[in-house]
Parts: structure tokens; C-alpha cells; sequence
């Protein structure tokens, strides 16, 4: 192909004495004899070559400029397909395009950078920029002019003492500025060290000893402390408020972020600071009460109620009563309670917060947490409340033991013990009884049906209360086989549904005595009387008797006729009637 028209053909110096001029190569696909050939020369006099051009990714051509302050240039491309041409009309002031500064250097203080370099201006009046990056990636650009002497320099104030920062430098023609100049190699600076701004946050764990207290105080470092160099120690200091004795003091390296102390029952001032190379941090206080105090709140802390509280998918969620009077409020837990003694974590919320949400990477499902809330004012802190939960309940780890079980022909009750303590991986909301029956469906009133994963019904009775451990299941079918089991539930569920416990009911002995009574006891009368029957009809249908046959009237001494006679005066009778009249005349 023909030749392109040269792109991007511009010219410039770099020190006033030579002229550079470049431009981008076109592509012909012609090689060997028939590549493109470049001429750069005046455009007024074409015939004569300024230079000779070389090519790699980029074209250039330089020559001297002399005296000659105006120049009008044009470079020349041509094959034996065709020719194309590219003009540039320059300034040389106006096309400075300096070098890189070299030799640059730099000292330093706590907030501030001074950077140093060399620079050979020749005549031309510079412009500096100095790039400074922070250790959070944000670039910060200073811009600054032109000194008198070789020697420039510029100071960057604002910096964080012992930090480590990137600086480099280019710089520009102050007038008709055309092209920044290359960057300088960059340099890696740390800024001194300086006085810790801010303080340490100071916690507190208190155990009553004999003859005071062991008080285990830790710290650690906020986002609004700053170690402003290296932390080589830790000073940990306590005083007795009431008598104005004098302090004590101990020093630890700063691999250390916690220590135990002992104190006596008297109101003590505890301060801690951070020290590096220069300074101390402020004091971060705390004030411990005296024991009267610190009896009561122990009496208070154990009337506490430990209240339950929720897990979330960001971690467990705490919430409280806020208080007028107190500055801020402190949570603090342990991330591994099991482990003695336990990492004490904390964390500090103002006064307008009355919930948050505490999250820790050694939170695990189906470990109990437990949280104390504290007020504080003027550095004494308060215990208010008590929290305990799980980032996620999990189902129980054991089974009720059901240690006894009465059957009667319909019902059969179940009595079971179930021991919890800080080690169960759920707060036991209640039981679950479940009753198979030998069709498989479920049909006794008063329960829900349950369906297994194999398809299979339950009748299953639900006790909210975790304290009853005793239930009966009724309606129950006498003379079956049914399998019955107890479960433990959590708020995590409960554990799969296995072994069950076979009962048998037994037979209906009331229904025997009702049989007995309507069908043997008959019988068995029946019998009796079939057997005695001459007697039991003279038990229930005697004979009228005859006088005449009585073994009372046995005796000869009265008769009158045939019949005998029993002399009155023989009995005393209670009424005496007469048959008629006429038998009275008659005797």
C-alpha cells in the first residue's frame, strides 16, 4: 500500500539547543528496498535534509537549532506507491519539554517532607509538581515555582509522623507551557516518629480475693489512637483515692495487653499509656469503687435476670434500656467462654445507642455467649443488664431419660429427666412426644400429625414448658402395641426422630368386672339356686303352716275336740283378738 500521512508528527527541545521531532510509522507491507523513507526538512527549502530519521516503535529525527527561534518543518514518507506529507510551524519556547529531574533527595521530620534536586534550567523559567502517595493509595499533588539557584526544593507539611509515603517530581515551562517534563525516579520516605495522639481503650475484670481484689485490666488500640511511631512499652499506674497515697506504676514491653493487679477494698484510680521513642499517650482512666460498694453491686448482679438473645446472619444482636445519666455504655464478652480465663473482648457505644450488634470471627454455632452491660460516667463504670445467646442454636446433644412409664389400658404417662447447663448448643424451648401406631395413621385426639421423611405418620404432642417433665397420652386402644419416644427441642430444632420404646397396652378390667358382673355372677346364681331349690322354695315360698302341726302346740294337756288349745296365761301376748263373736260364746 501507498504510505500513510505521519501521525501525531510534533516537534520539541528539551534544553533550547536541539530540536526533537517524532511521529508514528504507517503500515505498507513493503519490506527490504521498498520500505517507506522518511525526510524531515524546512518546508521552504525541501531539497535539504535537517536529519536523518530512525524508526522503531516510533519515528524521530533531532538536529541543531542554532539561533533560529521560528522554524517551519515538514517530514516527507514515500514508496514506490506514492508519497504523503505531515508540516509542523513552532515556537522552540513555546515546545520545552524538559527532562526529568535526577539527583533528588530528601529530609524529613514528624508531619513534613522536604524534597531536593538538581536542575540544569538554561535560561527557561520552571514550573515543579511534587506527587506524594499515602499509605491508603490517595495521591496528593503540590505544585510550587521557580527558585533563583540550581539547587530547587519543596516541603510538603501535613503528614502523619512515622508513616511511610512515595514522592517524585516533574516539572514544566513556567511560560507557554507545553509538555510536562518525565517523572523522577520515586523515592520511599518514612516520616519521624511523634507523641501517641489519643488514648488506649482500658477495660476492667474485678474478683474479690481475700484482703481485696484481683483487678485484670486490658487495653487496646481505637481507630482515633495513633501510635505515632513505635509503641516500646505500656504504663500501667494506680493510686488509693481516699488518703492521697502515692501511686504505684508498672511497665510492660508492648507485646503485652493485659496484666493483673491486686488492690484492697479502698476506691482506687488506674491509668494506662502507650510509649514510643519521644512521648507517653494520654492516661486512659478508670476508677474502681471501694468493696461496700462493690458488695452491693455483686448482691444486684446476682438478682440480675440473664436475658435471651438472638443470633443474626452479622452476628448476635444485644439490646438495652438506656439511661439518661450515663456517657457511654460498654459490652464485653469472651469470644471462647469454654476456655479459663476466657479472652475478655469489649466494646464501647454512646449514649444514644441502646442496641448493636457484636460480631466476631470465633463466634460458632451452638456455643452460648454471654454479655454484661455497663453504663459509665466520669471513668466508673456500672453493670446493668445481662445477655446470653447464640449466633445459632443447634438441636439438643442427648435425648430426655425417661425413667418411668404407668400404663393403664388407654393411656400411658411418661415421666423423664433432662439436665442443661452452659454447654447445651440451644436454649431448650420444650418437649416433643411422639406415638406411633401399628396402621400408621394418626389418629388420636389431641395431637398433630408428624410425616417422616420415609413417609410415615406420627401423632405428635407438643409440651412448651421445658420444666414439666411429665405427660400422659390418652385415648389410647387397649391391647395394642404402640412405640412412643420423648424429644428435646431447641430453637435449633431437635435431634432426627430414631429410637422409640415399644409399650403394650393392656386389656380393659373394667370391661372383665362389667362382663362378670351381667354374665358370671347370674350364672353362678343360677346354679346355686338349682342346686338347693327344695330350700329356696322354702326360703321364698314357704308353706302356710297348721297350728295343728306346730311343735309349739305339742303338748296333750287342752284339747277340745281334736284341736289344741294353748292356755293364755302360758304367754303375754301383746294383742289379743278374737275370731268372732260366736267362737268366743262357743269358749
Amino acid at each position: 500500500e501507498p504510505p500513510d500521512t505521519p501521525k501525531d508528527f510534533s516537534c520539541h527541545t528539551q534544553d533550547m539547543k536541539r530540536v526533537t521531532c517524532t511521529w508514528t510509522e504507517g503500515e505498507t507491507y513493503l519490506y527490504g528496498q521498498n520500505l517507506p523513507r522518511y525526510t524531515l526538512s524546512k518546508t521552504s527549502s525541501q531539497k535539504t535534509a535537517l536529519c536523518e530519521a530512525s524508526c522503531s516503535k516510533q519515528c524521530s529525527c533531532s538536529w541543531d537549532i542554532g539561533q533560529q527561534r521560528i522554524w517551519n518543518v515538514t517530514v516527507t514518507v514515500e514508496n514506490a506507491l506514492g508519497k504523503k506529507t505531515a508540516t509542523d510551524v513552532f515556537d522552540v519556547k513555546h515546545r520545552m519539554y524538559p527532562t526529568a529531574p535526577s539527583q533528588v533527595w530528601e529530609d524529613s521530620t514528624d508531619t513534613e517532607i522536604t524534597l531536593h534536586w538538581n536542575y540544569e534550567k538554561n535560561g527557561i523559567e520552571l514550573f515543579w509538581q511534587t506527587e506524594v502517595l499515602h499509605p491508603d493509595g490517595k495521591v496528593q499533588l503540590h505544585n510550587s515555582s521557580d527558585v533563583a539557584s540550581r539547587r530547587e526544593r519543596v516541603t510538603v507539611r501535613g503528614l502523619q509522623p512515622y508513616t511511610q509515603y512515595m514522592a517524585r517530581v516533574r516539572c514544566g515551562a513556567a511560560k507557554h507551557f507545553w509538555r510536562w517534563s518525565e517523572w523522577s525516579q520515586p523515592l520511599t520516605i518514612r516520616t519521624k516518629e511523634g507523641t501517641p495522639s489519643g488514648k488506649l481503650d482500658i477495660w476492667r475484670e474485678i474478683t474479690p480475693v481475700l484482703g481485696g481484689r484481683n483487678v485484670t485490666l486490658f487495653w487496646k488500640k481505637t481507630r482515633s489512637f495513633q501510635a505515632n511511631g513505635k509503641i516500646i512499652s505500656y504504663e500501667v499506674t494506680w493510686e488509693k483515692l481516699e488518703d492521697g497515697s502515692k501511686p504505684e506504676s508498672i511497665s510492660f514491653s508492648s507485646v503485652y495487653n493485659s496484666t493483673r493487679i491486686f488492690i484492697d477494698n479502698h476506691s482506687y484510680r488506674i491509668s494506662v499509656m502507650a510509649k514510643n521513642n519521644v512521648n507517653f499517650s494520654l492516661p486512659s482512666v478508670l476508677i474502681i469503687s471501694g468493696a461496700p460498694d462493690n458488695s452491693r453491686s455483686i448482691v444486684s448482679t446476682k438478682e440480675l435476670k440473664e436475658g435471651q438473645v438472638n443470633g443474626t446472619d452479622d452476628g448476635i444482636l444485644i439490646s438495652w434500656e438506656p439511661r439518661s445519666i450515663y456517657e457511654s455504655y460498654i459490652i464485653d464478652w469472651c469470644n471462647f467462654p469454654r476456655l479459663q480465663p476466657c479472652d475478655l473482648q469489649w466494646k464501647r457505644f454512646g449514649p444514644n445507642t441502646s442496641s448493636a450488634v457484636i460480631s466476631s470471627a470465633a463466634f460458632v454455632p451452638g456455643v452460648r455467649y454471654k454479655f454484661h452491660i455497663y453504663g459509665s460516667v466520669a471513668s466508673k463504670a456500672s453493670l446493668l443488664e445481662k445477655k446470653i445467646g447464640y449466633l445459632r442454636e443447634l438441636p439438643p446433644r442427648h435425648d430426655p431419660d425417661v425413667r418411668k412409664v404407668d400404663l393403664t389400658y388407654n393411656s400411658v404417662t411418661l415421666f423423664w429427666d433432662y439436665h442443661t447447663d452452659e454447654s447445651e448448643p440451644g436454649f431448650l424451648r420444650g418437649f416433643h412426644i411422639y406415638v406411633s401406631l401399628a396402621e400408621g395413621n394418626c389418629n388420636l385426639k389431641g395431637s398433630k400429625k408428624h410425616v417422616l421423611s420415609d413417609n410415615s405418620e406420627l401423632c405428635k404432642y407438643t409440651i412448651e414448658n421445658p420444666e414439666e417433665k411429665r405427660y400422659t397420652v390418652e385415648r389410647l386402644t387397649p391391647n395394642t402395641k404402640y412405640k412412643i419416644m420423648v424429644k428435646a427441642f431447641t430453637g435449633g430444632g431437635e435431634t432426627p426422630i430414631l429410637d422409640f420404646r415399644l409399650i403394650d397396652t393392656p386389656y380393659n378390667s373394667n370391661m372383665l368386672y362389667f362382663v362378670f358382673l351381667l354374665v358370671i355372677v347370674p350364672t353362678l346364681v343360677a346354679a346355686i339356686c338349682h342346686w338347693k331349690m327344695k330350700w329356696v322354695k322354702e326360703c321364698c315360698c314357704p308353706v302356710i303352716p297348721s297350728p295343728n302341726k306346730s311343735k309349739v302346740l305339742s303338748f296333750k294337756e287342752y284339747e277340745i275336740d281334736s284341736d289344741k288349745v294353748l292356755k293364755i296365761n302360758d304367754c303375754i301376748p301383746d294383742v289379743l283378738a278374737m275370731d268372732s263373736n260366736a267362737e268366743t260364746q262357743k269358749l
